[in-house]
């Protein structure tokens, strides 16, 4: 047995615990507001998104500034679906 094998085996141990750790964590915060992984992904990606849109060269014959526009719309329509799915399902 190499010390690279047993490195790699404590390595998975730990992110094994690390998950039911935090697996535990969401559980027990479930009823406060659960988190909603996929809708906060989405946000995320979306501002990642607006950010890159805003560091762009300009003039694109407009097309840049619908875009942005878009893309602020549809963070406003996650943030409410978020906020709905909240205040209806406790999500």
């Amino acid at each position: 047995m190499t010390t690279d094998g047993a490195s790699r085996r404590n390595f998975f141990r730990l992110a094994a615990a690390g998950a039911g750790g935090a697996a535990l964590l969401a559980a027990s915060a479930g009823d406060a507001s659960a988190y909603q992984g996929n809708m906060e992904r989405a946000l995320g990606q979306l501002q990642g998104a607006l950010r890159s849109l805003r560091q762009a060269t300009p003039d694109k014959g407009g097309h840049k500034a619908i875009a942005v526009g878009l893309i602020e719309q549809a963070i406003g329509e996650v943030q409410a679906g978020i906020a709905f799915a909240a205040e209806h399902f406790g999500d």
